[in-house]
């Protein structure tokens, strides 16, 4: 895993999971990966009759603090799945 330079104090995957389980209602999500870069699974009713596309612009938008500035310690999201319970 290529290292990637941050700030960033605590783990990136609990802050991850946090920040969406916090900003999506009912949602939950695993987040594996490192270095900057991350897989993420979300599950949540709230993605129920939107598109791939929309669901997704919800979890960007919950985590983008995260991958902001040039010391983020979220550099890329390599894998995103949206899912319904």
């Amino acid at each position: 895993m290529p290292s990637h330079l941050t700030t960033f104090q605590g783990s990136i995957p609990e802050a991850l999971k946090q920040a969406i389980e916090a900003k999506i209602e009912g949602s939950t999500a695993e987040v594996t990966g490192g270095g900057g870069h991350f897989n993420l699974v979300v599950t949540s009713p709230v993605f129920a009759g939107k598109s791939m596309l929309e669901s997704q612009r919800l979890v960007y938008g919950a985590i983008a603090h995260l991958m902001a500035g040039d010391q983020a310690p979220v550099h890329a999201i390599d894998s995103l799945k949206t899912k319904t319970p």
